[in-house]
This record gives structure tokens, C-alpha cells and sequence, in this order.
């Protein structure tokens, strides 16, 4: 299972109404680095290779998700998804040219009919990851979960112009893969377009617990988990951040390739009171489901530096 456009998942932009804020919480608690800083943005990190995972730009109200940015497999995959994402019914905002972050390389910018920003770079800087990777920082970004009014739409939209396909369906969630990991994208039954979450890989099951932790101390507790998904397989712990967006730590996420059978909902059901495989953790709280509808895809990103 394997997109021929699309490598994996880089990195998602927010805007935030207090950058400074928001970068003491993702350095201080969450564990990221800064890679760069230019007038109202910051950029911030993992311990892998990526030059970074999230880009927090400064601006009043309440957060807004900008865009997600898929690494593509080369240059040719730039001109393919601008020119099917325009037969899918989606439209092409920024035609292939120079990435507008410290990142480089050549992106296009393209927006789906419900209004989900996809950015898709090739030749973007990378670092060396550090080796070994420190204990309680995340790596890379896992998966971005994205809800959608009809998944049906949404899945019309990625599978033709970035390659993914289905790995397996719930009642509530389409898993779209596009390399190894069982999913880079997910779909979420939903009545809006909102970021339902961001997962970011931790290098251990015990650094997810560790960062549950934390984030505890931080008067910040889980708002779902910790637990293990049935696809996927990945530990997980979800939380709320401070400005209301969902992020979750997870750890060993299944690898699989094109033996790999997709399953249905009837395969992934649970017992009556379990809501994972351990069958420890409570069902996702009412401020988590919440925040899972409020960050919203900015319509317009004016001066923003996107």
C-alpha cells in the first residue's frame, strides 16, 4: 500500500492567538525544539529528520488550522496533484513554486471541495535526526485526523489526487495510507471540515506515558487514554492544549505493506464499556470531542506567511 505521490505526512501550521505562549507549551511541556522564527511565526521540531512538525503563526480568536503539508516522491508529483486536484473539484491556490517557509523546496497549495488546505512539497531541507533519539521528544508527525461532512467526498478527493487508500474503515473514521504506516491521514465522520488531531510519534510506549505524565503536571490531563487502538495498533494519549487544540502522543504504530487487508466496521468493534484494546481508559471526554470541531481551515490566509 503505497501512494505514487506521497511520500508522508511533514508538518501542519496553526495560528495561535498568543505565539509566545504556545511556544512555551510545545518547548517547555510538549517537548518540541525551535528550527526557525521569522516576525509572527515559529517553527518548531522533532528529534527526526523532518525540518519541522508544526508552524505556529500569530493571530487573534480562537485557533485556526492553515494547512497540512505532504512531502511529496518527487518533483512530477507536483504538477500531477495541481492538475487532478482541479478534476476532483478541488482548485489549485498556489501553483508549484518556492515553499514560503524556512523549509524550502517547490509546493503547491490545493484546497478540497469542503475546504481542507493540502500543501505538497519536494526538495525541502531535512537534518540529521539525532541519534539516539532522546527519550520524551517526538520524532515525527504520525497521522493528522481531519472530519469530514461526507467521507465518501473526502476520500474522492485523496485517493485520485494524492494516491492514499483506504487501510481500514470504523463506524466514525476512514484510515487513508500512502506508505508504511498504517495511516498518514484520517477521515472523521463529522457535520464540519475541522482538525480533529495531530499525532506525533514518540520514540518508546514509556515516553507516552512519560509525556501523559507531563502533560498531568502541567494541569493538563489526558482527555482519552492512555490506550491502544484497533487500527493502527498504536498506543495512544490524547490531550488538549492549551488554546484548544487536540494533539496526542503515540507510540508504535503498525507497519504494513500490500498484503495488508482492509478491514470494515464490523471488524473493529469492541466489547460493551471498552473503547480500546486494553479496555482501561474511559471513553474521549466532552472537552476532547469538543475542541474535535472548533480549528476550523482558515479561508483566508491573507499575509500570513503560508
Amino acid at each position: 500500500m503505497k501512494s505514487p505521490w506521497i511520500e508522508a505526512l511533514r508538518s501542519v501550521a496553526l495560528t495561535v492567538p498568543d505565539l509566545a505562549a504556545a511556544e512555551a507549551f510545545y518547548t517547555g511541556t510538549w517537548q518540541l525544539t525551535v528550527a526557525d522564527r521569522a516576525d509572527g511565526v515559529v517553527w518548531l521540531r522533532g528529534s527526526g529528520a523532518d525540518h519541522h512538525l508544526l508552524a505556529l503563526h500569530q493571530a487573534p480568536g480562537v485557533p485556526r488550522i492553515l494547512k497540512v503539508t505532504l512531502r511529496a516522491r518527487s518533483a512530477q508529483a507536483l504538477a500531477h496533484v495541481a492538475q487532478a486536484a482541479v478534476a476532483a473539484g478541488g482548485r489549485v491556490e498556489a501553483t508549484a513554486g518556492p515553499a514560503a517557509d524556512p523549509a524550502g523546496g517547490q509546493r503547491v497549495l490545493l484546497r478540497d471541495a469542503d475546504g481542507r488546505r493540502y500543501e505538497v512539497v519536494h526538495g525541502d531541507a531535512r537534518r540529521p535526526a539525532d541519534v539516539p533519539p532522546p527519550p520524551d521528544q517526538p520524532q515525527r508527525l504520525a497521522h493528522a485526523v481531519l472530519n469530514a461532512p461526507s467521507v465518501d467526498a473526502a476520500r474522492a478527493f485523496l485517493e485520485p489526487v494524492l494516491g492514499f487508500v483506504l487501510a481500514d474503515r470504523t463506524r466514525i473514521m476512514a484510515f487513508m495510507n500512502c506508505d508504511r504506516d498504517h495511516h498518514t491521514l484520517a477521515l472523521g465522520d463529522a457535520d464540519n471540515a475541522a482538525l480533529n488531531h495531530i499525532a506525533f510519534v514518540m520514540p518508546t510506549l514509556d515516553a507516552v506515558m512519560r509525556g501523559g505524565g507531563r502533560m498531568k503536571d502541567a494541569g493538563l490531563p489526558p482527555q482519552w487514554g492512555p490506550g491502544r487502538h484497533g487500527p493502527g495498533d498504536n498506543a495512544f494519549n490524547y490531550f488538549v492544549d492549551p488554546f484548544g487544540i487536540v494533539i496526542e502522543y503515540t507510540a508504535e504504530v503498525e507497519q504494513i505493506d500490500d498484503s495488508y487487508v482492509p478491514g470494515g466496521p464490523a471488524d473493529w468493534t469492541w466489547p460493551p464499556g471498552r473503547v480500546d484494546q486494553w479496555g482501561l481508559s474511559a471513553p474521549p471526554s466532552a472537552a476532547l470531542k469538543a475542541a474535535q470541531r472548533a480549528v476550523v481551515f482558515q479561508d483566508d490566509i491573507g499575509a500570513l506567511r503560508v
